[in-house]
């Protein structure tokens, strides 16, 4: 595959400016003056609860979508007005695989790169490389529905890369997959990323963001909540320990443990205490409580459960 290479300052240039962005659907504000930065060869990453706003961001980015107010630039073009110039720049993941099950995997490929106006001799070559860079060579004249949801995946992220591509935006890359195609498919994002390619996704694994982002924003009901590295972010917002007591926490424990704590917080019959001293917390504890006691470093998991909340979002 092409290697990409910055070769002046322009290249340094941010490839995504957002400003004031706002997106309506009649009453409904779904993106709520929002604004960020994502600089050339940077993984950036969306959070948020379903309904979050995330997606309705992501085709904003690609020109899909209109915005209702703000500004936004994409590889230093503006949009809406440089939509199809932007969108021949970029590749896209989408949330579902839309493959052709009428053609093979080959085929596929190659139709996809009609899209873009790609010399055939070109493409060939090009396509050869994405079989290979995705582990897909063995298949290249299977059928699409003879596929496993594993390989269709990474057919899908193959094919967003046919154009050579600047930024790839990846809406839920690895939802559905079991842990040995998601491992796969992490080492080849980090791949592109090595190659200077620009990706923003979105994703509810925790630890896919915290592998994958060098930054990420946490949105819920259309706003940004938070942005930063993801340690970053759990060393500001939540202490570097959780202690879960699991089992009849009395009241007065509870209230002595919050005093002891950063933070402590009750959900249903389960008690999350947060703490930079987990030895005082675990010595004061004790081993005869009758409680289920499980100690964890704190993870981005938290983060996102503090900012958004445990309820459930339908």
């Amino acid at each position: 595959m092409t290697q990409k290479i910055k070769v002046d300052d322009a290249a340094q240039a941010p490839v995504v400016q957002a400003q004031g962005l706002v997106k309506q659907f009649g009453d409904f504000r779904a993106v709520d003056d929002i604004g960020f930065v994502i600089k050339p060869g940077q993984c950036f990453g969306f959070l948020g609860p379903n309904g979050a706003g995330k997606t309705t961001t992501l085709k904003m980015l690609m020109g899909l979508s209109d915005f209702d107010a703000g500004s936004l630039m994409v590889l230093g073009q503006s949009l809406p007005a440089a939509a199809r110039a932007i969108r021949a720049r970029v590749g896209l993941v989408p949330q579902a695989d839309n493959l052709d099950p009428d053609f093979t995997v080959r085929e596929n490929l190659f139709m996809y790169a009609r899209f873009f106006g790609l010399k055939p001799a070109m493409v060939a070559k090009r396509v050869d490389e994405l079989l290979a860079f995705s582990e897909l060579t063995h298949k290249a004249d299977a059928k699409v529905e003879t596929l496993s949801g594993g390989m269709k995946r990474r057919l899908t992220i193959a094919r967003a890369l046919i154009n050579d591509p600047d930024i790839v935006v990846l809406d839920e890359p690895t939802t559905g997959l079991d842990p040995q195609v998601r491992h796969m498919i992490w080492a080849r994002l980090a791949e592109l990323r090595t190659r200077g390619v620009t990706l923003i996704l979105t994703t509810h694994y925790m630890e896919e963001a915290e592998r994958l982002c060098d930054e990420l924003v946490v949105m819920d009901q259309g706003k940004i909540l938070e942005q930063g590295a993801p340690a970053e972010l759990v060393s500001r917002l939540v202490a570097s320990d959780v202690i879960e007591l699991r089992g009849a926490v009395s009241d007065g424990l509870f209230t002595t443990l919050r005093s002891m704590c950063q933070q402590a917080e009750r959900h249903g019959t389960a008690v999350y205490v947060y703490t930079h001293a987990p030895a005082a917390v675990l010595a004061f504890l004790g081993e005869d409580t009758g409680l289920t006691i499980i100690h964890r470093r704190a993870g981005l998991e938290d983060v996102f459960l503090r900012l958004t909340g445990r309820g459930l979002r339908e």
